[in-house]
């Protein structure tokens, strides 16, 4: 606890307080490739998993699957995903990358290396390795989807104001 005047200096601000910071900068450095955080995380979802659904998307970010569509009709203007007729299910839609979206995510995970490596400059290798661990140990135990960043809720509406 900090006395009055004294600025917060607990572990949760602190976690708050660079987190913040870290997807600011992000979303400034995936805007040089002419992307969202949450386009960026769509991508990244749908390489993980060719063939998904545009549902089970939704259903992995916790957002409405109007929002996904939102997103996906961008990315599809973009020449970055195509929409394909789901095998089981021609009324649903299979999520691929396109050769222009994978050439686009070889690019974003260069640049999530360099965002990684500014961020954490002033840490050594071992301390980066002891800090990943506690951060995915908060995360498993506050029961986060793992790899999904809660915020994509608030950053893909913010953009549709």
């Amino acid at each position: 606890m900090t006395s009055p005047g004294q600025p917060p200096q607990g572990a949760a601000f602190l976690v708050a307080q660079v987190g913040a910071h870290a997807a600011g900068r992000f979303a400034e450095r995936v805007e040089a490739l002419g992307l969202t955080p949450p386009e960026v995380g769509l991508l990244r979802m749908i390489a993980g998993e060719p063939g998904r659904s545009q549902q089970s998307v939704a259903a992995d970010m916790g957002v409405v699957p109007s929002r996904v569509v939102a997103i996906l009709d961008t990315l599809d203007h973009k020449g970055l995903v195509e929409r394909r007729p789901g095998v089981s299910d021609r009324r649903h839609h299979a999520l691929h990358l396109t050769d222009d979206g994978r050439q686009v995510l070889m690019e974003m995970r260069q640049l999530a290396r360099a965002h990684d490596e500014d961020l954490c400059a002033a840490l050594d290798p071992d301390e980066r390795a002891q800090l990943a661990g506690l951060l995915q140990r908060i995360a498993d135990q506050q029961g986060l989807t793992p790899g999904v960043h809660p915020g994509y809720r608030q950053l893909s509406a913010k953009r549709r104001r």
